[in-house]
């Protein structure tokens, strides 16, 4: 009996150490980039109608309306910050809608196929449109989730999640457009491509596979934050694209990261999709110096 308790001190003595070790160097550490903290995020809950919220955006940068849409119908949602009640706007009937961006006074939203619908802005206070376009074969077959438009250049970015062109390579290849505003034209004009070789250099254990998601460009920095739900993970880079700082998500907060977005306020936005358990949700990380 004796020998029973010595041994479960000392049992008890080297559980305690390794759980001390392990509580001051976890293994799963979860980082958030410069000038926000992930693990403080103020959150908003969406109404049952955007229990699968995608993408997200605002209007020259303005909080004060969010501006969203769903994976399933064709609407744009607009509503009030910690204001459950929305309005919408019906451009298309069902489909799989991933992300959209607003340049100038147009509004674009993305089709997981890579399509693009696209309508005057003015149009999103009504109950439908019939100024909506769709423009089809754009960017090569695959599936896509990120878009982005740049107001000051007019140009529109759409990032793959998985195309045939980054199969057995360790890239993610992005194209942009130039839109003509006076001619509501978009003219393809070059491609670019994420080394995920980088991300080996910033953590050995991370794998280098993605799968993104959304895309934002920092007005502060000018950085790109590529947003990956599946990966549960944020990748920051420079303006060209070189992978800086790769932090990875605590699935507790970040539920399905699908949507990403910055304000004139430099403050970030992510929207996670519900499921049976969870509301959708944005969360908003303020800026902080």
């Amino acid at each position: 009996m004796r020998r029973f308790y010595i041994n479960f001190l000392y049992t008890t003595i080297i559980l305690s150490i390794f759980g001390s070790y392990a509580c001051k160097n976890p293994v799963n550490k979860y980082t958030s980039p410069k000038g926000y903290d992930f693990s403080k995020p103020d959150r908003f809950n969406m109404p049952s109608s955007l229990l699968e919220i995608s993408g997200i955006t605002f209007y020259n940068g303005n909080s004060d309306t969010i501006y969203s849409i769903q994976d399933e119908d064709g609407k744009l949602f607009r509503q009030k910050w910690d204001v459950k009640k929305q309005y919408h706007m019906k451009f298309a009937a069902k489909g799989d809608f991933e992300d959209l961006a607003i340049v100038k006074e147009t509004v674009f939203i993305l089709k997981s196929n890579g399509a693009l619908y696209s309508f005057p802005f003015s149009e999103a206070v009504k109950p439908s449109s019939e100024k909506v376009k769709e423009r089809k074969k754009l960017v090569p077959k695959g599936e896509y989730e990120g878009l982005f438009a740049d107001s000051q250049t007019n140009k529109v970015y759409v990032l793959c999640k998985k195309c045939d062109i980054d199969k057995q390579k360790k890239q993610v290849t992005g194209y942009i457009f130039d839109y003509k505003p006076e001619m509501d034209s978009l003219v393809a004009a070059e491609s670019f491509r994420l080394d995920l070789n980088q991300m080996k250099g910033l953590n050995p254990k991370l794998k280098t596979s993605l799968s993104p998601s959304a895309l934002a460009r920092n007005p502060r920095t000018n950085e790109w934050y590529v947003l990956s739900s599946t990966n549960k993970m944020l990748l920051v880079t420079d303006a060209n694209w070189k992978i800086k700082e790769a932090h990875r998500l605590n699935s507790s907060t970040f539920n399905q990261p699908e949507g990403i977005a910055f304000d004139k306020a430099f403050n970030l936005y992510i929207s996670n999709e519900g499921d049976e358990i969870t509301d959708g949700n944005i969360l908003k990380f303020s800026f902080r110096k």
